[in-house]
């Protein structure tokens, strides 16, 4: 099961699915330099923090699990579906390298010594290693992504790229917003409906006023299953955000005043 980790005063949590060959953690608010709404562990270039304390963030992190930053590759997220093989002349980009794609929630490679790196304050991580073919995916599972079936996509484009076979694949859903705290309205609960194989009774509660409490682990979790990957080899988080603001940025618990967390998993 995943737990919180520690080390030089950095905290993350790690899975416990992936075997020696990667690391996969989710960062939480400690062991950065990051100050004010961002403090301290702040993963986000875009949302007004200083760039040179973010960057020391991620060296702090990545430190602790013998992982090179200059070899991340970030995602560009827009809430979409759209997902993007990495290559050699990729990497870095996002962190010591300019960026030269935009809308991209979910990245996948193969490069040895390469870290996919996507960003989060309550929306859902979804993390992704075939252990025959040696292939790595994260995903953002925000509700339209999820709703777009990304953690689905992100399946298949790893079968096609790289001839993934689903039922080897294990993976991860990471900290984010729980089904006690995350209250939608038809604008999500329509679209959630339309799409085959979900057991929404176990995923959308309905409350008074066309309101309903979304559990956006379980919707990625059944996906996941859906896809092909087997139930025994998916691990879910059970921390909360916005349950544990304290702990991890959340937008909800901050109406928006907040720094990003962070995933990465990195193939050795």
């Amino acid at each position: 099961m995943a737990s919180i980790v520690g080390k030089n005063n950095v905290k993350y949590v790690k899975f416990s699915v992936f075997d020696q060959n990667v690391c996969a953690l989710y960062t939480t608010r400690f062991g950065g330099v990051s100050k004010g709404r961002y403090a301290s562990m702040n993963m986000s270039f875009s949302n007004g923090d200083d760039p040179k304390k973010v960057l020391q963030n991620y060296k702090n992190v990545c430190e602790c699990e013998n992982i090179d930053h200059h070899r991340l590759v970030f995602s560009k997220q827009e809430h979409t579906d759209n997902i993007r093989v990495v290559f050699a002349k990729d990497i870095g980009k996002g962190i010591v390298k300019k960026r030269d794609y935009g809308a991209v929630d979910g990245l996948i490679s193969n490069i040895p010594n390469c870290g996919l790196v996507t960003q989060y304050a309550d929306c859902i991580p979804l993390l992704f290693y075939d252990p025959v073919h040696k292939v790595i995916a994260a995903s953002h599972g925000g509700w339209r992504g999820t709703v777009a079936e990304i953690a689905r996509k992100t399946v298949e484009k790893m079968t096609e790229s790289f001839g993934c076979n689903p039922a080897d694949i294990v993976a991860a859903i990471g900290p984010g917003i729980c089904k006690d705290c995350y209250e939608v309205d038809q604008t999500v609960a329509i679209p959630l409906r339309r799409l085959n194989g979900l057991d929404l009774s176990r995923c959308l509660i309905p409350q008074k006023h066309d309101k309903f409490m979304l559990d956006l682990k379980e919707v990625n979790r059944q996906m996941m299953v859906g896809a092909g990957i087997k139930p025994e080899n998916i691990e879910v988080s059970p921390l909360c955000t916005c349950c544990n603001s304290h702990v991890f940025h959340s937008h909800r618990a901050t109406g928006g005043h907040r720094g990003n967390n962070a995933a990465i998993i990195y193939l050795r």
